[in-house]
């Protein structure tokens, strides 16, 4: 008996290539946008105009922030091993976790967690702001009786308003997209300072999870979505390296820098 692979994904045979059900070259080449596509293979289901702008917006807003620790350490593999970019750019998406890039994921797990548990109470839906807000309110200061961060909020550099978060949701509305997960994240924004006593921003790649959770994607795909976008800066990095290389001026001025502490004298301070 022979063994079948099944997919609904590419084949490929002699002559043609088999995407999706459509001839590759014939019907998607051309006419098709990368987002379009990406977002079509993952959900299997040819996506709206209106969710590939929204997209396509959050690939951009996460495609680069500037020097952050995944672009360096692409910078720096790549001075190591030039004749591996694929190396180095892995090393940069090998960063993308918690405090970078998989926020994303973690803000869409988080507000899709929060939905539940109240769906799961028996609590309607949010109707209006005020809701929301309650509803923010309630798990931001579960989030805090616990101990637990709340992703999205707060970021290293935006301290007061990250340009992206007012853009993403501008476009969610005008898309007609402004789903529950992007409302309640809103909500959080409004109310967080009455539990933390403090005024966080809500942040770029926050607000991207949000969107991409009312896009209704699957939530442990949301990181893999950053890394696709974080992959385009990425090879915009390595490309500038090969321009102006800075990495080994990095790689000079830690290491010409490096102070020998003696363990024994670290570990028993006077």
């Amino acid at each position: 008996m022979t063994q079948e692979y099944p997919t609904s994904l590419g084949t490929s045979d002699a002559d043609t290539i088999t995407l999706l059900g459509q001839d590759l070259a014939d019907d998607l080449m051309g006419k098709v946008g990368f987002g379009e596509l990406t977002l079509w293979m993952v959900t299997q289901r040819r996506p709206a105009p209106s969710q590939v702008r929204v997209f396509e917006s959050v690939l951009v807003a996460l495609a680069d922030h500037g020097f952050t620790p995944t672009a360096i350490a692409a910078r720096l593999t790549y001075l190591s091993a030039p004749d591996s970019l694929q190396g180095a750019l892995a090393a940069g998406l090998l960063g993308g976790g918690s405090r970078f890039l998989g926020v994303t994921e973690d803000c869409g797990q988080y507000l899709a967690a929060v939905l539940a548990r109240a769906a799961a109470e028996g609590k309607p839906p949010p109707a209006d702001d005020a809701g929301y807000d309650e509803l923010a309110l309630d798990a931001v200061t579960r989030s805090r009786a616990a101990g637990r961060l709340v992703p999205g909020l707060g970021h290293p550099v935006h301290k007061v308003r990250d340009p992206r978060t007012r853009v993403l949701i501008k476009i969610a509305e005008e898309e007609g997209v402004r789903g529950p997960h992007l409302r309640l994240f809103e909500a959080i924004g409004r109310v967080h300072p009455q539990v933390l006593r403090r005024t966080l921003p809500l942040n770029g790649a926050g607000t991207c999870g949000a969107v991409l959770a009312d896009l209704g994607l699957p939530l442990p795909m949301l990181r893999g979505f950053a890394l696709l976008a974080r992959a385009a800066g990425l090879l915009g990095q390595l490309a500038e390296e090969q321009r102006m290389p800075i990495a080994n001026d990095i790689y000079l001025s830690v290491d010409r820098n490096a102070t020998y502490v003696d363990p024994e004298a670290e570990s028993n301070p006077t």
